[in-house]
């Protein structure tokens, strides 16, 4: 029965390998030698005669221009990263410095190897629309060469009814440049305390500082700290873990015209160098307005954090990440609202578990509820959110996803009571959407899985992604889906 509820549509969006931005490119490995290289390359490039070096960067723009947003103000930048290795830079002509800089550029496709794990919210922008249209944005994971992931976006209007377009997504990406933003106090103890990174530096950096502050800042008060706090057999330890934390609170800004479906959130610390994975976005709504906030998984590589994403306009990003119990594993997903003045997240603290955390004053989200284990044979490895809660008049809907043999991912639904969410009122018998046999095969086969969905003119709208080789689109009407809900059983046995 259920699996007759969810309509599938026909439009899809696939891995577009022209979707390209600019890296910095270094050959070879650095290494303590006399000559790496990176040096040998720039000599070469230094002896090229002026008729060479002009016609090569020609050649270059001619070739790739079209492709990025001021290309050549990404060769300046990469040479000014490089420049260290010439002896002489200054001797070096404006237009041999840009060829510097080409050689030490390459494109990276960001979704060549996969598109997949989209979430749907409002669009900033509704003007200039039809009776019944609501305009959409799209959150994607990407992934390239080496499965580096990355938030890559689309943009789409849903209805009236069931009616769906996607926008064009070409044109050149670009990704955001990083800048300044203003640091919590109570963030930076909350980071200290996960790492149990408790002494006299650490105590008297966080009684110097404000509640809120600037890098500028930061820096004042570890200049400024006792000369025999710093002589400690763990002060230079201390400084260093100080300013890694503290450097994970940043923002990322893109240029006013660029379009939203050109925009990449690309990995910007250490902590995340090897993916920003799974955003779940949600419209959050409070007494100060709306904003856009989103976790996402950030990976290094060995080790998984989850961060929180915040902006007004989804042009500017505020990065924070997520500490306490609460968010130690993949897969939290924020409520859209306070509930009873608590903010709210789902989560899955133990790999398995679909849990309810809640923020406390210091900034940690505490010790999971249990809300769901795995029960049916279709779930039976763990289960999960497929984004955040969806507010009905029956309830918190929530979409889940099961894992079975074969590690098979479908979609299934929960209904959480609207004021105490801590309770499960019902569930769907069985998975909402699995693969079918277009669904299977890819990159990661036998997956239908989802970052979250919007209700619009009482429809269920769900992107999801299939088999990490596309991404499709759902429909389902919300009443019926909650008629097919039958009521919860009382957590025990596997559940208890």
């Amino acid at each position: 029965m259920t699996g007759t509820l969810a309509v599938r549509h026909g439009v899809t969006l696939t891995p577009d390998p022209r979707r390209v931005i600019a890296k910095l490119f270094v050959p070879g490995e650095d290494a303590a030698v006399v000559r790496t290289r990176a040096g040998a390359l720039i000599d070469r490039v230094a002896h090229l005669d002026d008729e060479e070096t002009g016609r090569l960067l020609r050649d270059t723009f001619d070739r790739f221009g079209t492709r990025h947003r001021d290309l050549a103000g990404t060769f300046h930048h990469h040479y000014d990263l490089v420049r260290h290795r010439i002896a002489r830079a200054r001797d070096l002509s404006p237009t041999t410095r840009l060829l510097v800089g080409a050689y030490f550029s390459h494109e990276y496709a960001v979704e060549s190897a996969a598109l997949c794990n989209p979430s749907m919210v409002a669009h900033p922008d509704q003007t200039n629309l039809d009776a019944g249209q609501l305009r959409v944005a799209l959150s994607l994971r990407q992934i390239g060469e080496g499965h580096l992931s990355s938030i890559g976006f689309a943009t789409a209007i849903v209805g009236p009814g069931r009616r769906l377009t996607v926008a064009d997504r070409s044109g050149p990406l670009v990704v955001g440049q990083r800048t300044g933003v203003r640091h919590r106090r109570d963030l930076l103890a909350a980071g200290l305390a996960e790492e149990n990174w408790d002494n006299e530096v650490t105590a008297t950096v966080l009684d110097a500082l404000p509640d809120r502050y600037d890098e500028a800042a930061f820096e004042r008060v570890l200049g400024n700290l006792p000369p025999d706090l710093l002589s400690r057999s763990t002060g230079l330890d201390t400084l260093e873990h100080l300013r890694r934390i503290d450097a994970a609170n940043y923002a990322t800004t893109f240029p006013a015209d660029t379009a939203l479906h050109e925009r990449v959130l690309w990995p910007a610390t250490p902590a995340e160098s090897n993916g920003m994975e799974d955003a779940r976005f949600v419209r959050f709504t409070d007494e100060s307005g709306p904003v856009y906030r989103a976790t996402y998984t950030a990976y290094d590589g060995r080790r998984i954090a989850t961060r929180a994403l915040a902006s007004t306009d989804l042009r500017r990003f505020e990065v924070t990440p997520m500490r306490g119990p609460g968010a130690r594993n993949k897969g939290v997903a924020l409520f859209p609202r306070t509930v009873g003045g608590r903010h709210l997240a789902l989560c899955r603290a133990d790999g398995e578990t679909i849990g309810l955390t809640c923020l406390d004053g210091d900034n940690r989200w505490q010790e999971p509820t249990p809300l769901h284990a795995p029960r049916d044979s279709w779930e039976l490895i763990q289960v999960g959110n497929c984004g955040s809660p969806i507010e009905t008049d029956a309830g918190w809907l929530v979409l889940t996803h099961g894992v079975g043999p074969m590690r098979r991912y479908a979609v299934g639904a929960l209904l959480l009571d609207l004021h105490r969410p801590e309770r499960v009122i019902a569930q769907l018998p069985g998975a909402l959407l699995s693969p079918d046999p277009a669904d299977r095969d890819g990159y990661v086969p036998n997956v239908v899985y989802s970052c979250g969905g919007l209700v619009h003119a009482g429809e269920l709208w769900l992107p999801y992604g299939a088999s990490d080789a596309r991404v499709g689109f759902a429909t389902v009407p919300v009443a019926a889906l909650v008629a097919a809900m039958v009521e919860s059983p009382p957590r025990g046995g596997r559940d208890g």
